[in-house]
């Protein structure tokens, strides 16, 4: 990956750049890489959506995959009355 410096860079920019990485906890490098991909148009990331982190971790159902799992267990929720007496 190559490198390029910024000479001559504003101070007024270089504040909010400084002000937007501290705010979202993000080095000022990956704050400027993600200025350059929006303005270019150009991103090889997808945004990813909420809970992603957690489906990761624990999996995710698809709506058929929960109907089934419902559909699995449904006799389970049947109450054997003479069980109880």
């Amino acid at each position: 990956m190559g490198q390029i410096t910024l000479r001559g860079l504003d101070p007024e920019i270089e504040r909010k750049i400084r002000t937007i990485a501290k705010d979202t906890g993000k080095s000022i490098n990956r704050v400027i890489l993600e200025i350059i991909s929006q303005y270019s148009g150009v991103s090889k990331k997808k945004p990813k959506p909420a809970a992603h982190s957690l489906r990761e971790l624990a999996g995710g159902w698809t709506k058929l995959d929960a109907e089934e799992f419902l559909s699995s267990i449904q006799c389970f929720e049947q109450i054997d009355e003479e069980m109880w007496k």
